[in-house]
């Protein structure tokens, strides 16, 4: 990737209807970069830009990591909606406080001996919505969210090998270490993509749901009601667990019917966090 050194860091703050021109430089969406000699000048409309931190905290902040004898520090790069871990790098001082600034995950590289920015040639970014220090200080997480593909190769993470396959001589191709609901979904998906095959061996309810739109629906309303019903009736946890399970693989299954995937309802809910509820049923009925 097309990347430069620099010895200085500045943040520049413009309102939201303003945009930096600058000469040479690339842009990705609402943010500028422009990389010189030694300097690099970053201007970003992005809501998620809190005010600029001042330069004390952010060295008193950096001071505190246990950067290796050359400097570094292991630093990986985590999706902010599936728990998907995307990469691994090394970060030096300048790599942080430039993620800092440009809320865009960047690294050292150490064949090159200079910072890169994620995506500076893919635009493949990692949007970094927070930054995590491990009980040692010394290892980093960028939790943020990536605008495609993070591995070279075009898969969604760099990690899609088994071992434990290898250890069993088994080629298993592409395979991501899902979390339980990505599992599911993929579960889901690879049933939706069978449709068109004639079944064999057991039936699959999956595969009747998707294909009986009218039964899906009725399911989602039973397992609804009947998740109400451990909170009226006083049931304990493990029913109302259960039942909010069958509610959740029901509405997994209308969502892969409709083309959407989990991680669009997690960031749609994520964007939530910092809004009333009643505000955002208010602000529906708005624009209806």
């Amino acid at each position: 990737m097309a990347s430069s050194q620099f010895h200085c860091l500045q943040s520049v703050r413009v309102s939201s209807a303003s945009r930096l021109f600058i000469s040479t430089s690339f842009d990705h969406g609402r943010v500028n970069f422009k990389r010189n000699s030694n300097c690099l000048v970053y201007a970003s409309t992005n809501n998620l830009n809190r005010d600029h931190h001042p330069q004390s905290k952010v060295d008193t902040v950096l001071d505190s990591i246990k950067w290796d004898d050359k400097g570094l520090a292991v630093a990986l790069a985590q999706n902010v909606d599936t728990g998907a871990i995307l990469m691994q790098g090394f970060a030096n001082r300048e790599a942080v406080a430039t993620t800092i600034s440009s809320r865009k995950a960047t690294f050292y590289s150490r064949s090159r001996s200079m910072l890169w920015t994620k995506g500076e040639t893919s635009n493949n970014f990692i949007n970094v919505h927070d930054i995590f220090l491990d009980c040692d200080r010394d290892s980093i997480i960028y939790l943020g969210k990536p605008d495609g593909p993070t591995c070279h190769t075009g898969a969604e993470t760099c990690y899609y090998t088994s071992l434990i396959d290898l250890l069993e001589d088994q080629q298993s191709g592409y395979k991501f270490p899902l979390t339980t609901l990505n599992s599911l979904e993929s579960t889901i998906a690879k049933r939706k993509g069978e449709l068109d095959v004639p079944q064999t061996g057991k039936p699959s309810w999956t595969r009747r749901l998707l294909l009986d739109e009218k039964l899906l629906c009725s399911k989602i309303r039973e397992e609804a009601d009947e998740l109400c019903r451990t909170l009226e009736e006083n049931e304990d946890m493990s029913r109302t667990a259960s039942e909010m399970g069958d509610v959740l693989y029901h509405s997994m299954v209308l969502l892969a019917l409709k083309d959407g995937k989990i991680e669009d309802v997690l960031e749609i809910l994520r964007q939530r966090f910092s809004q009333s509820g009643i505000e955002e049923k208010r602000s529906r009925k708005t624009q209806g």
